[in-house]
């Protein structure tokens, strides 16, 4: 399988689980909202400043059928990760050596003699 292949597999293959297994998730609060609960501070709690973004409390702002939502929410989510992530790995990725690394190599490991000496 070529690399392109197995990216494109993966790729969705990621967004398959991500939409189709936010239908599993859990409707319990996480576990900060659940010690928030017994121990009673969770009505002093503020709303944060991205309460009102697009994908706030893991559902699409706009779209009315809940799992639907959540579903968008998660492939949304997940394709912006990989793309973040693949990104950083094309900017900080190992590049071949810089010009003139070169030479400074061959000096060292004696490539720079003809074939048969050492």
């Amino acid at each position: 399988m070529s690399r392109r292949g197995f990216l494109l597999a993966f790729l969705l293959v990621t967004l398959v689980i991500a939409g189709v297994g936010s239908f599993y998730a859990s409707s319990h609060p996480d576990g900060l909202e659940f010690v928030a609960e017994k121990t009673g501070f969770l009505d002093s709690a503020e709303d944060s400043p991205a309460a009102a973004s697009p994908l706030a409390d893991y559902q699409t702002k706009g779209v009315d059928d809940e799992r639907l939502s959540g579903g968008l929410a998660g492939v949304v989510g997940a394709g912006v990760t990989l793309l973040l992530a693949g990104g950083l790995f094309r900017v900080l990725r190992r590049r071949g050596p810089a010009e003139g690394d070169d030479e400074d190599h061959r000096s060292t490991t004696g490539s720079h003699l003809p074939a048969g000496r050492s």
